[in-house]
C-alpha cells in the first residue's frame, strides 16, 4: 500500500485512457504524456498501459507501506527518496516506511510514477484513468487528497539487474519552455484563408493560464477564416491533439477533450510530439510546423520501435542466467513479464547451491 502524505497540486491516476466509449459521450482521458507514462511502466516491468500516478507542477509525497519497485519519469520535479535525490527515468527499490517526494517541477509540467505490479484500483469501462469532470475512474473519480491510501495489486521487490533499469539519454526529449511541434492539416483547413495559415505557422503562441487537461488555450495572433466561413461546422469527432480555432484563437484538445465539437479544426498535432506539448506550463511558448501524414507516421513508428527495443532489453534480463557463468540463479517464485503488451507467466523453481 502507498499513502499520500501530501497530495500535490493536481495528482491523479491515469493510464492510456478509456478506449471505445466516445460514441457514448465518454471522453478517453488518460495520461497527458503517453510517452513518459509508458517509459515508467517499462522500467518497472508493467504492461505499458498500466495505470500510474500523474503529478502536475507540484508533486505528492508518498509513504510506502511495503517494499516496492517504482520509477519516476516525465517532468523533472527534483524527486527524493528519504530526503536523498534520485534520478528520473530509473527504477528504484523502496523499503517499507520509505518516503518518496516530488516537490516542484524544475523542468516540464507533469511527472509519472509507476509501481511494479500496478495499483489496486477497479477498472471502469476498461480503464483506471480518472475522468475529473465526470467523477469516474481512478481513485474515487477525483484528484488525490492528503491521507489517501491505494493498494498495490502485485507488489514486487525484485527485478534482476535493477541498477541497469534506466532510460538511455538519447530516448529522452529535452524539456523546454519554448517548443516547436509538428502537425498535419485537416480536416477543416479549407475553412481558413492562406493568410490565416501563414499566420499560424509563422507565429509564436503562449500557453494560457486557462488551459487544463481538456484543452490547451493559446494566446497569440488570430487565425483568419476563409471568406464565407462563419467559424462553425456540423459537430464531429475530436481526437487528441486536434487544433480547434475558436474566435480566431487556437485550442489544442488534450487528454480529457470532449468527444465532439462544432468549431473547425485547422489540423492535429502529431502523436509523437504530444508529449512536448503536455510538458508545457502556463506562459510557455509553442510554434507549429506542418508535416505530411506520411512523415507523422514515420516519426511515430521510430518512437514506438525505441520503446519496444527498450522493453525487450529489460525482458532479456529476466531470463535465468546460463549455467556455469558464475551468477547466482534467479530467486524462486512466479513472475509475470510483459513484452509488446503480451503477458507471459514464468515460474522458477527453488534452486539450492553452496554458499
Amino acid at each position: 500500500m502507498i499513502t499520500f502524505q501530501k497530495k500535490g497540486l493536481l495528482t491523479t491516476v491515469q493510464d492510456l485512457g478509456r478506449i471505445g466509449y466516445q460514441r457514448y459521450g465518454m471522453p478517453v482521458c488518460g495520461a497527458m504524456d503517453h510517452y513518459a507514462m509508458e517509459l515508467a511502466n517499462i522500467l518497472v516491468n508493467n504492461p505499458r498501459s498500466e495505470a500510474v500516478i500523474e503529478a502536475t507542477v507540484m508533486g505528492p509525497t508518498i509513504v510506502f507501506g511495503e517494499a516496492e519497485i517504482f520509477a519516476v519519469t516525465g517532468g523533472d520535479f527534483g524527486p527524493t527518496l528519504n530526503g536523498q535525490p534520485i534520478e528520473n527515468d530509473r527504477a528504484y527499490l523502496a523499503e517499507a516506511g520509505d518516503v518518496l517526494s516530488l516537490p516542484m517541477a524544475k523542468a516540464g509540467a507533469r511527472a509519472y510514477i509507476a509501481f511494479a505490479g500496478g495499483l489496486d484500483l477497479e477498472e471502469v469501462m476498461g480503464s483506471r484513468s480518472t475522468f475529473l469532470k465526470g467523477g469516474v475512474g481512478g481513485f474515487k473519480g477525483r484528484p488525490i487528497h492528503d491521507g489517501d491510501e491505494i493498494g498495490l495489486r502485485a507488489p514486487c521487490e525484485y527485478l534482476p539487474d535493477l541498477e541497469d533499469r534506466f532510460v538511455p539519454a538519447k530516448m529522452l526529449p529535452e524539456l523546454m519552455n519554448e517548443v516547436t511541434v509538428r502537425f498535419t492539416y485537416g480536416p477543416q483547413d479549407d475553412l481558413f484563408s492562406a493568410t490565416g495559415k501563414q499566420t499560424f505557422t509563422s507565429s509564436e503562441y503562449a500557453l494560457s493560464d486557462k488551459s487544463d487537461r481538456m484543452g490547451f488555450r493559446l494566446d497569440g495572433p488570430p487565425v483568419e477564416r476563409a471568406a464565407g466561413s462563419d467559424g462553425n461546422i456540423i459537430s464531429d469527432g475530436i481526437c487528441f491533439g486536434a487544433i480547434q480555432i475558436t474566435n480566431g484563437q487556437p485550442i489544442v484538445m488534450m487528454a480529457d477533450r470532449q468527444t465532439t465539437g462544432g468549431y473547425p479544426k485547422l489540423g492535429c498535432v502529431i502523436t509523437a510530439d504530444l508529449p512536448l506539448l503536455a510538458q508545457l506550463k502556463a506562459g510557455d511558448k509553442v510554434r507549429f510546423r506542418p508535416v505530411s501524414a506520411a512523415a507523422a507516421q514515420a516519426v511515430y513508428r521510430r518512437q514506438q520501435k525505441a520503446l519496444n527495443d527498450l522493453e525487450k532489453r529489460f525482458l532479456a534480463r529476466l531470463k535465468p542466467e546460463a549455467e556455469g557463468e558464475g551468477e547466482l540463479p534467479a530467486p524462486a517464485g512466479r513472475f509475470l513479464i510483459y513484452v509488446d503488451g503480451e503477458e507471459y507467466d514464468i515460474y522458477i523453481e527453488e534452486q539450492n547451491y553452496d554458499a
